[in-house]
């Protein structure tokens, strides 16, 4: 079965436990990542400040694979403290991101 990440990003506080969790679970040094957060802003939009912190996975990401297969939760999902990472059946992503609405979401498949 194929699975989707969903980042709801509108909760990111860019705090990089994803990022830790996942270079740590992959053994990658220090100028490899298989997620990382972009920051973007602060920007003035409307009249209102936004400023924004998007994780954002690479190629080496490939939802832990090992680890949903042995029955546990992928490590950038599990230490999520925003808990704004999850990870779907391809076939739940449309459900999902329409339940999440208008939040600032993007979508992430391997």
């Amino acid at each position: 079965m194929q699975h989707a990440m969903i980042i709801d990003y509108k909760y990111c506080t860019g705090c990089e436990s994803c990022v830790v969790s996942c270079a740590k679970e992959k053994g990658l040094g220090t100028e490899e990542w298989g997620m990382k957060v972009e920051q973007i802003g602060p920007n003035k939009i409307g009249g209102k400040w936004e400023w924004d912190y998007v994780p954002v996975p690479s190629r080496a990401c490939d939802l832990c694979a090992e680890r949903r297969e042995a029955g546990k939760m992928p490590l950038c999902e599990l230490h999520c403290l925003a808990k704004c990472i999850e990870i779907v059946p391809v076939e739940d992503v449309s459900k999902r991101l329409a339940d999440l609405g208008e939040h600032k979401v993007c979508c992430f498949m391997p």
